[in-house]
């Protein structure tokens, strides 16, 4: 409310968005230039549209209105146009109520020929958000009955909206501030059109390719040939600026020359050519480019700049883009047979859906793919991903009837909490594979992989989540997380072919008492357990008859969960002429069992279906990955409850002011943090041990050795002035002069809390015990804010350390509900609050009838949005 007026007209709340039908289109604030285009606009409504709009015939524009119309300040008078190609064909706007009212009218209008797009439900979310940022917290709007879809648009947002009928108009009014149910609307809305965009993508109707040389030679003629060879369903257009025939097709000048459908365009040419190749495109009709080229952002600042004006371009010529920098796309379905890669052979057709962000890397894992025949249904190479992301892939992949399971190849996150709202939703109903290593993840955001996970805090832990905890952190989002290429293909084989686990009883067999034992183990390490009676095995000299009646024996037990099969070679002279029925034996209880089994085999052909692997730790370990999955499939998804005591204004405004208060800031959030006074003397220490009622305790004021009573930094239960003055003496003898002074509390376990924003997670909150020891191995689990209330409940018990909570070696247990319920208030501030970097409560003393936060510590930084907060936009 208080920003200078240079500030709000620098504001920029221009968007790419996407309609309901998957077509991309360009959302910018109003400007006096837009005067002749509104103008235009008009002109082409019907009468109707005017009538309905304006409540009257109103032919033309005066000026006075036009003027109006398109000058507004941007904060009492707000107003967006929508923009495709450099056509304006519709208008939105709101306007206070009056100075300093938190009233305004929004009304918007839309060309005719658009209407039924979605355009009026995307302008009302962007206005929404603008008038929320400059204190607006209600719209009024009045429309004549007559107007049924306008009444749509505003009953289907999701707001509590109170209509009242007089004088022939209906009156509107509703509250602005997101509910659940208009994020549930918005979220519905986005899905919908992201996944129509990739499926325009990947069923189109004809291919334009340009670059391909008429010597056959290069990257684009490779694609055409591909597209040629791979039996592509639909035309194929080759466009050069000279030559009439390329690799044995028409060739034309413009893609438009070829008078057919063009619905994707596949690019090949120099960068400085792309942007021509773009409007010849979008001229012919495509929805989408593929963009192989490359020299784009890859190759530093002047190729960023190139890489956004492209985005520009298509975005407002109605176009999505895959790559830049990118190798293609493709969909096995027989109906299609896409593939414009430059993959000269894709994998068998299959019901895998796979996204890889690496171009240079995509033929070798499709390569990998087709070896292990692992069957695709679709494959896309983002690339630079410039515009389609995996995020977009999901959305696809989630109705899309043809995909079961989904790979993910991800180097970078651009919108990690979109990611794992969209993994929480699809993970349901099919699984989710990603590699993305912690390393990676680091790199990729310009860190030292080492350094990302260190801090600046005197002797502190890591303060980030290492290995490990990203992968709970995936799981928490459905996301099976592997860690290499190799992992990925043995993950998605599995989840291919086999069907999930009701349990973690596994039941190994084999013929080799040496690789049962192995696999035995190799299932202990990943919390898989062994089933009554197993391993078992038959002597080395048994037959395939007898290894088979073993094998169906395991598969209709009820005890067993999954079945591990191992297979060594047979001694000289044995199982000769038997492999066949071995093989055959094991294809059947694979194939039509109900319980997963993996095999690793070191004699004979695997039988189709039958997922297996070099080592019976490869075999195990995919198979725990696919259990661990179905666990979190068995367990309720959680709530995130509503919590008493939360004032996010008041933290806002905490915010505001610096040097931030921790304890006002959690104060804000019901979190009380026990009061401290400073001394930097005897006598303040004794004055301070008065003020707060004795006994207390006096501590090195220094951050890093707040909590060391170890190192005698801590003096306890201190009851007279004496006393205190002595502790503050020996105190800040070997520490420094400045202490801090508290009251003495009941004993407890020490705890620590934290919050910090990770680069793939985004805010994401950890919880450990505290002290040296769990600090140096760092203990800590972690979770993506908002907290469920499973969430926290995990988070409470998943630390090495947390026995002690539940009264180890019989000390109390201490009040783990309480914990629960101080995560999910700090998961609330970190998900409300952008502009805390990091939150730190150390230490936390947890006891049987509460606890108390003895010390708080917080970091900022930028205080932009966070993605996935506002309106829909690319």
């Amino acid at each position: 409310m208080n920003r200078s007026a240079a500030d709000r007209l620098a504001a920029d709340r221009s968007a790419d968005v996407l309609l309901r039908d998957g077509t991309t289109v360009h959302l910018r604030q109003i400007r006096p230039d837009d005067a002749d285009a509104v103008v235009a606009m008009h002109a082409r409504f019907s009468e109707r549209t005017r009538y309905l709009r304006y409540f009257s015939p109103y032919p033309r524009i005066p000026e006075r209105d036009l003027q109006r119309f398109v000058n507004v300040d941007h904060r009492d008078r707000e107003a967006f146009v929508v923009v495709s190609g450099d056509r304006v064909f519709a208008v939105g706007r709101y306007d206070r109520l009056g100075a300093g009212s938190t009233e305004a009218e929004v009304a918007f209008v839309v060309e005719d020929a658009h209407q039924g797009r979605g355009v009026g439900s995307v302008l009302l979310e962007h206005l929404a958000a603008a008038a929320r940022a400059d204190g607006i917290e209600s719209f009024v709007a009045e429309v004549l009955p007559a107007n049924a879809p306008m009444l749509r648009v505003f009953a289907d947002a999701g707001y509590q909206v109170r209509r009242r009928y007089a004088d022939g108009v209906v009156h509107l009014s509703f509250p602005i501030a997101p509910t659940e149910a208009s994020l549930q609307v918005q979220w519905s809305r986005e899905h919908s059109a992201e996944s129509r965009s990739i499926a325009r993508l990947l069923t189109p109707r004809g291919v334009a390719v340009y670059g391909a040389s008429a010597t056959g030679q290069g990257v684009g003629a490779a694609v055409l040939g591909h597209l040629r060879d791979g039996g592509f369903t639909g035309d194929i257009v080759g466009v050069h600026p000279v030559v009439d025939r390329i690799g044995g097709l028409p060739a034309y000048r413009r893609a438009a020359d070829a008078g057919i459908p063009v619905d994707l365009a596949v690019v090949a040419v120099t960068p400085d050519a792309v942007p021509g190749v773009v409007a010849d495109a979008a001229a012919a009709g495509a929805h989408g480019v593929v963009v192989i080229s490359a020299g784009f952002a890859e190759t530093g600042p002047a190729g960023a700049a190139a890489q956004r004006e492209l985005i520009r371009t298509a975005h407002v010529a109605g176009l999505r883009v895959v790559g830049p920098n990118c190798l293609g796309v493709a969909n096995t379905d027989p109906r299609v047979r896409l593939n414009a890669t430059l993959a000269p052979q894709l994998p068998p057709a299959g019901r895998v859906g796979f996204f890889s962000q690496s171009g240079a890397l995509g033929v070798a894992l499709l390569a990998e793919a087709d070896r292990r025949g692992l069957g695709l249904s679709s494959f896309v190479s983002a690339g630079n991903r410039a515009d389609v992301s995996g995020n977009d892939l999901l959305q696809y992949w989630q109705d899309d009837p043809g995909t079961d399971v989904v790979l993910l190849y991800l180097e970078t996150f651009g919108n990690p909490r979109k990611f794992a709202r969209l993994t929480r939703r699809i993970g349901r109903t099919k699984p989710v594979v990603a590699l993305a290593s912690a390393a990676r993840r680091a790199t990729a955001h310009g860190e030292d992989p080492a350094a990302a996970v260190q801090t600046g805090e005197g002797a502190a832990p890591a303060v980030g989540p290492d290995a490990v905890a990203v992968t709970r952190l995936f799981a928490q989002s459905g996301v099976i997380r592997v860690d290499t290429v190799a992992e990925m293909f043995d993950v998605g084989t599995l989840l291919a072919n086999q069907p999930l686990p009701v349990g973690r009883r596994v039941g190994v067999v084999g013929n080799s008492s040496a690789l049962a034992t192995l696999a035995s183990a190799a299932c202990q390490a990943h919390r898989l357990t062994a089933a009554t009676g197993y391993p078992r095995t038959v002597a080395p000299e048994a037959g395939a008859h007898d290894f088979a009646d073993m094998l169906a024996d395991a598969a209709v037990d009820v005890g067993v969960d999954a079945l591990v099969v191992v297979f060594a070679p047979p001694l000289p002279g044995q199982l000769a002429d038997e492999d066949a029925d071995f093989t055959s034996a094991l294809a059947s209880v694979a194939l039509a069992g109900d319980k997963p089994t993996v095999a690793t085999l070191l004699v004979g052909q695997p039988p189709a279906g039958v997922p297996t692997y070099p080592s019976v730790e490869e075999s195990v370990r995919a198979l725990a990955r696919v259990a661990d999955y179905a666990d979190w499939l068995r367990e309720p998804p959680g709530t995130v409850p509503q919590l008493a005591g939360t004032d996010p204004a008041a933290a806002a405004a905490v915010l505001a002011v610096e040097p931030v208060d921790p304890a006002a800031l959690l104060a804000a959030y019901g979190v009380e943090v026990l009061g401290s006074v400073p001394a930097a003397s005897a006598d303040e220490a004794v004055a301070a041990a008065r003020q707060l009622g004795l006994p207390v305790v006096i501590k090195a004021a220094d951050d890093g050795l707040r909590h060391r009573l170890d190192l005698g930094a801590v003096r306890l239960d201190l009851a007279s002035a004496e006393a205190v003055e002595q502790a503050y003496r020996e105190i800040s003898e070997q520490f420094g002069r400045q202490v801090l002074v508290q009251r003495m509390v009941a004993p407890g376990v020490a705890c620590v809390v934290e919050m910090v924003t990770d680069p793939t997670f985004g805010p994401v909150v950890g919880f450990g015990l505290g002290g040296v020891a769990t600090d140096l191995l760092g203990d800590r689990a972690w979770r993506a804010a908002p907290l469920t209330d499973r969430d926290a409940a995990e988070l409470v018990d998943e630390p090495r350390a947390a026995p002690l909570l539940r009264g180890y070696r019989g000390a109390g247990s201490v009040d783990r509900d309480a914990l629960a319920d101080l995560l999910i208030r700090i998961g609330r501030l970190a998900d409300e609050q952008p502009r805390i970097h990091r939150l730190r409560l150390n230490p936390v003393l947890a006891r049987p009838g509460g606890l108390t936060v003895l010390h708080a510590s917080v970091r900022l930084g930028s205080s932009g949005a966070r993605p996935d907060t506002g309106p829909r936009q690319l």
